[in-house]
C-alpha cells in the first residue's frame, strides 16, 4: 500500500529532482565543454616528463611537483627572487595548442610562456604583464620539445609557486607498421658511435660497413655500447648481431628517439655469441644501440656486423630537431675528436735543455705566484725520460703533470716545490694548484708542497721525504695526497690539517689538529686525539682520477678501474689496471665554446676534454651518456652564466668529472655541478659516479650566488676530493654579495666522499639526506660574517651546522672531522653546534672536533655533546665517538 508524502515532503522531492537534473545539465555541460577544449588543445603532454627549474624553494617543492597531475596538493616553488623559470622537457618537438596554469597563492605577475627546440634559445609564445593568479588557461601557437614559463615579477614577497603547469599538443606520426624487412639492413652506411674503441682499428663503424672482415671492439670493461643513427625513426622488428669471439653475454637492445633517453626492447642474459638473430621485436626510434652489461670473456666487446631490420612500409618521420639540453642528437656535420691541447699547454721534451726549461717555467710562476684571482691558466706536460736541475715552482691555476702511462716514466731530479714567499711563510692561501704522474728525485732529499686547498698531490713517486709547510713553519691550512709513494718521512709542520688516502709512505712527524690516513700503508697508528691521527687501514671504495698521459699513437686518457678494501698506490706493484681512451674519443673544448657545441659533442658519443682557459656557459651541459669522461687542465674554469646550471649528470653508470674549477657568477644558480637529476634512483654500485679534485668558488673573483654549489643525486656516487669555498676575501666577498646556501648536499644513498673541504656557505655547510653515506675527512670553516646572531639562527639555535644528517637518515658514518670559527663581523656570536644528527646507533661520528680561531665560538661539538670551544684558547675540543 502506497502512502502519500506529506506536502513538505513532496516539496523536498521536487526540489530535489530539480536539482538532480540542473546538475546533470551542468554535468553535461561541463563533460562537452571540457571535450571541446581537450579537442581544441590536443592531449595533456607534459604530465610526468622531466622537469627543471631555476630554483627550487626546499626539497619539498621541487619542479617535478608540477608536472605530476596533482592539481592541489603538491606544487613547485621557487626562491625569493627575480627571474626564476620552470621548464618541461616534452622529449621530442610536439606542437603546443595551450598552457594551463594552476597558480597556487604566490603567483606572478608578468611571465612568459616559451617553448625551445634545443633548451637555449627561447620563443615567446605568450605573454603578460597583468596576471591575476588562479588557474589560466592560454590558448597559444607554437612548437617546441622544452616548454618554459618564465616568471619576471612576482605578485607576493614570495617565491613563484605553481599546483601544476600543463602543456597540451600533439607530437609527429609515428611510422606504421608492416612485414618486417629482412631483406635491407637499416643500419648499413649509418653513423656510428660507441662508448670506447679498443684501438684504431676496430672503430664503431666497422660493425655497420657490411663487411663481415671487419669489426668494432671496445675497451675490456663494462658497461659498454655501440650505438646507431638511422637517420629518421624506424620501426624496429630484428636484430642481428654477428659477434666475434669477444662477445656480449648479457646485454639490451635500445631504441631512442633523441639519442638521450633509451627504452629497452630488448633484454638478453646468458648469451652465447655467434651469429646472433632477435627477431620478434618490437619498438621504434632514430637511435638503436647494443648495451653491453657483461662481457662473454675478458676482453671488450666485438661484433662483426650490427645488422637492424625494420617493419614499416608507411611514411617515416622525422626526428626532433638537435637539443642542447638534455644532450643534443647529433646531426649534421660532425664533431672532430681529438686536436691540439692549446698555447697554455705547454710540454717539455727530454732533449730540451734545462735552462730553456727553467725559462719557462719561472716566467709562469713569476705572473702567477700573486695571481689568485686571475684568468690565466697553465698546463706544464713532461714527456716520458729524465730531466736534472730543475725547480718548478708552482703558483695559482698551475698544474704540472708527467704524460708517462705511470709516475716512473718521468723523473724530475730536482724540485716541484710550492712555497708561500709572496706571504711571509704563511701558505693559507695557497690554493688551486697541482702535481701529477711523475717522480720527484729532490735534491735536498725533501720536496716542499706548502699548500691550502685544492692543490692535490696525485700519483707521485718522491724518492725522499716531504715538508709540508714553508720554512719558517708558517700557517698552513689543509692539503691532500692520493695514489702516492713517499720513501723518506713526511714533515706537516705547521699544517693544521692533513688528508692522505690510498698511498705508501715512509713514515709521518708531526701534527696539529688533524691528520687522517685511508688506505695509507706506512701510516701512524690510529691515536686520535693525543696525537689527533685517524687512521683507516682501508679505504671502501674508491676510484682514482682519470689522466691525460702519452704513448706511440698519441695523446690518450687513462682511466682507472674501481677498487674495494684498498690500501696503497694502485701503481707500485704493476701498471694501474683500467681503460686507456684515445684523445679521438674526445672532444678538446677552448674557451668561447657553448654549451650547445659540448651538448653536441656528447651526444655523438665523445668525452670531454677542457685545455686550460675560462669558460662562460649560459646554459646547461648534460651529460646523459654512460661512462662519459670530462676532464680539465690547468684549472679549466666553469662560469655559470645568467643563472645557468652549466653542468648536470644524468641518472647513468661510470660518468667521471675531474679537475675543473666551477665559478658561480652574478646571477644566482641553482646549482655549480649536479649530479644526478632530482628524484634519481638508479644503482650505480657496479659503476658509480666519480667527482674528483673538482672545486667550486662562490665569490673571490667578483660578485656571485648560487643557492647550492654541488648537488649529488646518484646513488653510489663516490666523491673524491672536492673545495666547496663562499669567499671569504678577494672581489665580491660579503654577506650579501656572494650569498650562498649550502655548498654540499648529499641526496643519493651510499654516496661515499674523502676529503670533503667546504668552507663559509651562509646556512648548513653539509647536508646528508641519503643513507648509506661514509665521510673520511672533513675540514670546514664557518662563515666569517654572519652580521650577528640574531641575522643567523634558525629555529631557536644560533647558527648553522657545519655538517647536518638529515632526520630522516637511518645509517651514516664519519671519521676525522674538524670544524672551526672566527666571526669577524660579530664576536659575540656563539655557534650553537658544528655537527647536527640524528640519533641512532648506526648514525656513527668517530674523532670528530671544533676550534675557535680567536674571535666566536662554538657551545658544542655534535647535537648538544662536546665542550665550548672558546676564543680564548684557540685549541681543538673533541669528541672521539659520538653516539
Amino acid at each position: 500500500m502506497h502512502t502519500a508524502a506529506p506536502p513538505t515532503a513532496n516539496r523536498r522531492r521536487r526540489n530535489l529532482i530539480i536539482a538532480a537534473i540542473a546538475t546533470l545539465v551542468v554535468l553535461v555541460t561541463y563533460v562537452i565543454t571540457t571535450t571541446l577544449t581537450a579537442s581544441a588543445a590536443d592531449t595533456l603532454i607534459s604530465q610526468g616528463k622531466p622537469a627543471l627549474s631555476s630554483s627550487d624553494e626546499n626539497a619539498g617543492t621541487p619542479a617535478s611537483a608540477a608536472f605530476d597531475g596533482n592539481t592541489t596538493g603538491t606544487r613547485w616553488s621557487s626562491a625569493f627572487s627575480d627571474p626564476q623559470w620552470i621548464r618541461v622537457d616534452l622529449g621530442q618537438t610536439a606542437t603546443i595548442s595551450q598552457v594551463k596554469l594552476f597558480w597556487e597563492a604566490a603567483y606572478a605577475t608578468a611571465y612568459q610562456i616559451q617553448t625551445s627546440n634545443d633548451g637555449n634559445t627561447w620563443t615567446n609564445v605568450y605573454s603578460t604583464t597583468t596576471s591575476t593568479g588562479g588557474t589560466q588557461t592560454l590558448s597559444v601557437t607554437g612548437s617546441g620539445r622544452y616548454v618554459r614559463m618564465n616568471g619576471t615579477a612576482r605578485a607576493t614577497g614570495y617565491g613563484y609557486s605553481l599546483y601544476e603547469f600543463q602543456v597540451f599538443g600533439s607530437f609527429p606520426t609515428n611510422p606504421t607498421s608492416g612485414p618486417c624487412n629482412t631483406a635491407t639492413n637499416a643500419a648499413q652506411g649509418k653513423t656510428a658511435t660507441a662508448s670506447s674503441i679498443e684501438n684504431a682499428g676496430t672503430p664503431a663503424s666497422a660493425a655497420v660497413d657490411g663487411n663481415g672482415g671487419t669489426r668494432w671492439s671496445s675497451a675490456a670493461s663494462d658497461p659498454q655500447w655501440l650505438s646507431v643513427d638511422l637517420g629518421s625513426t624506424q620501426s624496429i622488428c630484428q636484430v642481428t648481431i654477428n659477434w666475434e669471439a669477444a662477445y656480449g653475454k648479457d646485454f639490451q637492445i635500445q631504441t631512442s628517439a633523441d639519442g638521450n633517453t633509451w627504452a629497452t626492447i630488448k633484454t638478453v642474459t646468458g648469451g652465447t655469441g655467434g651469429n646472433q638473430v632477435l627477431s620478434g621485436l618490437s619498438g621504434s626510434g632514430r637511435y638503436i644501440r647494443l648495451y653491453g652489461t657483461a662481457r662473454g670473456t675478458g676482453y671488450g666487446y666485438s661484433a662483426w656486423e650490427f645488422i637492424v631490420n625494420t617493419g614499416g612500409t608507411g611514411p617515416t618521420t622525422s626526428s626532433p630537431s638537435p637539443t642542447t639540453s638534455p644532450t643534443p642528437t647529433p646531426t649534421g656535420p660532425q664533431l672532430p675528436g681529438g686536436g691540439d691541447l692549446g698555447s697554455n699547454v705547454i710540454v717539455f721534451d727530454p732533449s730540451q735543455s734545462s735552462a730553456t726549461i727553467q725559462a719557462k717555467l719561472d716566467q709562469v710562476f713569476t705572473q702567477q705566484e700573486q695571481n689568485q684571482f686571475g684568468n690565466e691558466r697553465y698546463q706544464f706536460l713532461f714527456k716520458p725520460g729524465s730531466y736534472s736541475g730543475l725547480n718548478a715552482q708552482i703558483g695559482f691555476y698551475t698544474s704540472i703533470n708527467g704524460l708517462g702511462q705511470n709516475p716512473q716514466d718521468v723523473q724530475i731530479h730536482g724540485d716541484i716545490t710550492v712555497d708561500a714567499g709572496w706571504m711571509q711563510g704563511n701558505a693559507t692561501q695557497n690554493f688551486w694548484r697541482s702535481a701529477e704522474n711523475l717522480s720527484i728525485y729532490p735534491v735536498s732529499g725533501v720536496d716542499r708542497w706548502a699548500v691550502a686547498q685544492a692543490a692535490p698531490f696525485r700519483r707521485i713517486d718522491v724518492h725522499g721525504g716531504m715538508t709540508l709547510a714553508s720554512p719558517n713553519c708558517g700557517w698552513a691550512s689543509g692539503g691532500y695526497i692520493a695514489d702516492s709513494r713517499i720513501s723518506g718521512n713526511i714533515n706537516p709542520c705547521s699544517q693544521q690539517q692533513w688528508f692522505t688516502r690510498d698511498s705508501t709512505i715512509g713514515s709521518w712527524n708531526g701534527s696539529v689538529w688533524n691528520m687522517v690516513f685511508s688506505g695509507v700503508q706506512g701510516a701512524p697508528a690510529n691515536s686520535f686525539p693525543n696525537p689527533p691521527y685517524t687512521t683507516l687501514p682501508t679505504s671502501p671504495v674508491t676510484q682514482e682520477k682519470p689522466y691525460l698521459y702519452a704513448d706511440a699513437s698519441g695523446y690518450r686518457v687513462f682511466v682507472p678501474s674501481q677498487r674495494t678494501n684498498s690500501s696503497g698506490a694502485t701503481w707500485i706493484n704493476g701498471q694501474t689496471p683500467g681503460t686507456s681512451l684515445p684523445l679521438s674519443q674526445f672532444y678538446v673544448a677552448k674557451p668561447g665554446v657553448t654549451a650547445a657545441t659540448l651538448n653536441q659533442a656528447v651526444a655523438q658519443g665523445l668525452n670531454l676534454l677542457f685545455t686550460p682557459g675560462v669558460y662562460h656557459l649560459g646554459s646547461t651541459v648534460n651529460i646523459n651518456r654512460a661512462g662519459t669522461v670530462v676532464l680539465g687542465l690547468g684549472y679549466a674554469t666553469i662560469v655559470a652564466d645568467n643563472g645557468a646550471l652549466p653542468m648536470a649528470v644524468g641518472d647513468v653508470d661510470g660518468v667521471k668529472i675531474a679537475s675543473l674549477l666551477f665559478d658561480a657568477g652574478p646571477t644566482n644558480s641553482p646549482a655549480l655541478l649536479q649530479v644526478g637529476p632530482n628524484g634519481a634512483g638508479g644503482n650505480h654500485a657496479g659503476a658509480p659516479n666519480l667527482v674528483s679534485d673538482v672545486f667550486l668558488r662562490v665569490g673571490g673573483a667578483g660578485a656571485a650566488k648560487v643557492t647550492n654549489a654541488l648537488v649529488v643525486n646518484n646513488n653510489n656516487t663516490i666523491i673524491d676530493h672536492i673545495w666547496s669555498w663562499r669567499a671569504d676575501h678577494g672581489a665580491g666577498a660579503g654577506w650579501t654579495s656572494n650569498p650562498a646556501d649550502t655548498g654540499l648536499i648529499v641526496n643519493g644513498q651510499n654516496v661515499t666522499a674523502y676529503g670533503l673541504f667546504v668552507e663559509h656557505f651562509e646556512k648548513y655547510n653539509v647536508i646528508w639526506n641519503g643513507n648509506g653515506g661514509k665521510t673520511i675527512f672533513f675540514q670546514n670553516e664557518l662563515p666569517y660574517d654572519p652580521p650577528s646572531a640574531a641575522a643567523w639562527s634558525h629555529d631557536g639555535i644560533t647558527g648553522y651546522a657545519a655538517y647536518k644528517v638529515a632526520n630522516t637518515v637511518t645509517s651514516h658514518e664519519a671519521w676525522g672531522m674538524g670544524s672551526y670559527c672566527v666571526f669577524t663581523s660579530d664576536e659575540s656570536i656563539a655557534a650553537y653546534h658544528s655537527y647536527e644528527t640524528p640519533v641512532n646507533a648506526n648514525v656513527k661520528f668517530h674523532n670528530i672536533l671544533t676550534v675557535s680561531l680567536g674571535k666566536g665560538s662554538i657551545t658544542h661539538v655534535i647535537n648538544d655533546t662536546g665542550d665550548a670551544a672558546l676564543p680564548s684558547s684557540v685549541t681543538p675540543h673533541n669528541v672521539v665517538s659520538f653516539p
